[in-house]
């Protein structure tokens, strides 16, 4: 059975904010990241103020993956995932 988009939503949501309390992370969590956001670009019922967010995470998880050092990477962002998770709660 397939995940909504608002479950969709959630989970992408659950790991960032994952990253952003742990300062840490997996690649296989970015990868789940990205599989996410390419899921959720094509859907119609998305808010365009969420595809922009979800640009932006899919290059988040794109660094993550090929960085040498990924927790490093997340601690840098941590900015980031703060207003985006934000952002997300209020778009969604």
């Amino acid at each position: 059975m397939p995940i909504t988009h608002q479950d969709q939503l959630n989970l992408l949501t659950d790991i960032l904010s994952n990253h952003q309390v742990d300062c840490c992370g997996s690649v296989s969590e970015c990868e789940q990241l990205e599989r996410l956001v390419k899921s959720l670009m094509v859907n119609t019922n998305i808010n365009e103020n969420v595809k922009n967010i979800l640009q932006e995470i899919y290059q988040y998880s794109q660094h993550g993956i090929q960085s040498s050092d990924l927790d490093r990477h997340i601690k840098s962002n941590q900015e980031r995932l703060s207003e985006w998770i934000n952002n997300m709660n209020h778009f969604s």
